[in-house]
């Protein structure tokens, strides 16, 4: 049929692809595979999801576009049969402080229905029960949840005058500083009067005063301004501000949050709170992790509700099964980790009544447990039966075996990669000679002979989030996994041990390293400018003529690459700039060249290329670390903004590879990696111990735990279902473990990998 005609694309160059032309078989599950960099994401986010979503958005109006994601066109001669594709990435929700895990489902939108329908007495109809709602919100909390209180005596002081320096200590407000002339220049206060001074009146107009017009002020007071007593002005303009979270850390020495004691954290007034069903408030259900929600509402049974039940048990029962049990609906969605927010959205489309779609996701696997995992198959087979096309991009074993079609890009990362080496379903690829074919016959044991431990640090009753007063000890000088299903516990066990611990600590977590949109690798490693002087010296130039934010800038695009064209209410457009073709320098920086290369040439090279250009200098071993943490197909150039997680993680740990005697935690370090990519991640961390150092890791891959001296167990569940602990002890004496969870997924990890678990979801 011409329906289930293959996605065909030809000829896409997109980021390092190399002409790739290729068909992806419709209403099945594809998977793109191979190594870190390869082009995977190039081919399926980039190429097919982007040119879909790019084509949807050019049908609605002009005026319209301009509030839609803005997808450039890809690099590619034609794609043919291409459907509408919805991407399901780990990009959490906006960080909306009123944004629920129950708002984000519309889970809450259907119990405010219920309890406005069933709950006794009533008080009200849905919009009552929103705590985005004037007749619902909690009046003290503002339906937050929460409250924020300022310390006034650690912002101001009150032994000084307004005259005084320092004042009032927050950056904006120093003397002399435009909000200080708001007081200072009110006419309002004696300006050498000590603050303790004041009369009660002068008091109450100095912190409290609401917005008020001054009469007659005096003459360098602006006339159009206002003046507003110091609590209610930095509660407006500074604590909930962007402002305010550039200057968090000063912020965090002066004000305290802890939930709301007017509504106990649940948003919600005392009217709304009175309202219920079998003795429960819609604040008590938001509480209950997902399965004690639906026997809730499996439990009402009054015939008002019989199709809302059935609304509320489709999507709750989506939420189990995909292994979110543990949360609860009033979870705040800034909370969530970026895998959360995925199987969230996963489980909100397994129930659509769309279909004939492409579904994209971009390692759904990451940051799960084996058990995890097993639920995720099933809701990826339930998305394929209901008629779409599923296409992953994964490293995973389980999800590999998962698929009916498998694609492998490489052979290697960066400009080394980007060439298809396989097509066709599991059996050929176990039986290919390439990187993943490889890793996948690679039968793995368990370590042969584990290293005794130097000493041990005992964690004391952690009772930290979920952690059920949990002591356990942890060994020093040796390779530690800590494990667990998803929420179980094992951050926050990391967490109580670095409370408790009393020596140095480096925690590397998937955080941001102080990158923006200029950072690249080479201005991380702090590279960049002797690059410009190793250019100066050979040519006799100044250094800032290699410098495209100085005298190298292209002229005409001022160092961009781009040249921006503004079309009022439709898309801007972004064109490479003709002058220097993109690479940001004028004609005469390019001119000069260092063993042959430009400086554009010398910043689009590889870590792994650079190293070996720069093998003399002294900061080459920088580069070389960067390759031992397998980043050497990094560009130079490349914005540190286009990293995972991942990357920016090991681009930081990557600093710390010189170093003996220390302790490093890591938070899932091997997300995102092939199969290969994560077998030299551990010679590394192996190097580290051996150096003589403490590596303690959260992971989930079975890869790592074989590889462990230690393995520390929580669970059994996520959320309130775990927090135990259910194993300490090596590798080995875990495959015998009584009341393990992972045991049954080591064990079958031993055994050969074989084809036919792909029948098994």
């Amino acid at each position: 049929m011409e329906s289930l005609s293959p996605i065909r694309v030809y000829g896409a160059v997109e980021n390092n692809l190399k002409g790739v032309t290729i068909e992806v078989p419709k209403k099945k599950i594809t998977v793109f595979t191979g190594v870190s960099g390869s082009g995977k994401s190039s081919l399926c986010l980039d190429t097919l999801a982007a040119e879909s979503r790019r084509e949807l958005n050019e049908t609605f109006p002009t005026f319209v576009q301009q509030y839609l994601p803005k997808y450039g066109r890809p690099q590619v001669e034609r794609i043919e049969n291409l459907p509408v594709t919805i991407v399901i990435d780990q990009k959490k929700p906006a960080g909306n402080t009123r944004s629920t895990v129950g708002t984000y489902t519309d889970v809450y939108a259907l119990l405010r229905l219920l309890f406005s329908r069933v709950g006794k007495p009533f008080v009200g109809y849905s919009d009552t029960f929103s705590f985005n709602h004037p007749a619902g919100k909690c009046p003290r909390c503002d339906g937050l949840g929460e409250v924020t209180e300022l310390d006034i005596h650690k912002l101001v002081d009150f032994n000084k005058c307004l005259n005084d320096e320092d004042v009032i200590h927050f950056p904006t407000f120093t003397t002399g500083a435009w909000r200080w002339k708001r007081y200072a220049y009110s006419g309002l206060f004696d300006l050498n009067k000590k603050i303790c001074d004041y009369s009660k009146e002068e008091l109450d107009l100095f912190l409290y005063s609401p917005q008020i017009k001054l009469k007659n002020p005096p003459a360098n007071w602006p006339k159009s301004a206002k003046f507003e007593g110091i609590y209610p002005r930095m509660y407006r303009s500074i604590i909930t501000t962007k402002e305010g979270k550039r200057q968090q850390k000063v912020l965090d020495r002066m004000i305290s949050t802890f939930p709301c004691p007017d509504c106990g954290g649940t948003r919600l007034n005392e009217r709304v709170r009175s309202c219920k069903i079998n003795g429960k408030s819609i604040a008590d259900v938001a509480d209950l992790p997902i399965p004690e929600a639906i026997a809730f509402v499996k439990s009402i049974d009054d015939p008002l509700a019989v199709d809302l039940k059935r609304e509320l048990l489709k999507k709750l029962t989506a939420l189990d099964d995909i292994g979110l049990g543990y949360l609860t609906l009033s979870r705040g969605t800034g909370t969530l980790s970026g895998g959360e927010a995925q199987r969230i959205k996963i489980a909100k489309y397994a129930n659509s009544a769309l279909t004939d779609m492409a579904y994209v996701l971009d390692e759904p696997s990451v940051g799960l447990h084996p058990q995890d995992i097993a639920r995720l198959k099933r809701a990826l087979l339930r998305l394929r039966d209901h008629g779409n096309t599923v296409l992953i991009v994964e490293h995973h074993r389980e999800i590999l075996a998962l698929a009916d079609h498998l694609i492998e890009l490489g052979p290697k990362a960066g400009s080394e990669g980007g060439e298809v080496l396989y097509t066709g379903d599991l059996a050929g690829l176990l039986s290919s000679d390439t990187a993943t074919g490889r890793m996948l016959r690679r039968q793995t044991g368990l370590k042969e002979t584990v290293r005794a431990p130097k000493s041990w640090f005992s964690i004391e009753h952690a009772t930290l989030h979920n952690l059920k007063d949990v002591s356990v000890s942890v060994p020093l000088g040796v390779l530690t996994v800590v494990a667990g299903v998803a929420g179980s516990g094992k951050s926050s066990l990391m967490e109580s041990f670095l409370q408790q611990y009393d020596g140095e600590a480096i925690s590397i977590r998937q955080k941001d390293i102080g990158i923006n949109l200029r950072s690249t690798p080479a201005t991380y490693l702090d590279i960049a400018d002797p690059i410009r002087k190793r250019f100066a010296k050979k040519t006799g130039q100044p250094a800032a003529l290699f410098s495209f934010n100085s005298k190298g800038a292209c002229p005409v695009c001022g160092g961009k690459g781009v040249i921006t064209s503004d079309m009022a209410f439709m898309d801007t457009i972004e064109t490479p700039c003709e002058a220097c073709r993109g690479t940001r320098y004028s004609d005469e920086a390019l001119q000069y060249t260092d063993d042959g290369k430009t400086i554009a040439d010398v910043m689009a090279l590889s870590v792994r290329k650079a190293a070996r250009f720069f093998k003399d200098e002294p900061f080459a071993p920088a580069l070389q670390a960067l390759e031992r943490v397998g980043l050497g197909y990094l560009r130079l150039n490349q914005s540190m903004t286009t990293l995972s997680g991942g990357e920016l993680q090991r681009v930081k740990l990557a600093s710390y590879l010189d170093r003996e005697g220390d302790l490093f935690i890591l938070d899932e370090p091997t997300d995102g990696l092939h199969l290969d990519d994560i077998r030299r991640l551990m010679e590394v961390f192996q190097q580290m111990v051996d150096a003589g150092n403490t590596v303690i890791l959260i992971e989930h891959s079975l890869d790592v735990l074989k590889e462990a001296d230690y393995v520390i167990e929580l669970g059994p569940g996520g959320g309130r279902m775990g927090g135990q602990l259910l194993f300490a002890g090596t590798p080995k004496e875990l495959l015998n473990a009584p009341h393990s969870v992972t045991a049954p997924y080591l064990r079958q990890s031993l055994r050969p990998f074989t084809a036919k678990r792909s029948t098994e979801a």
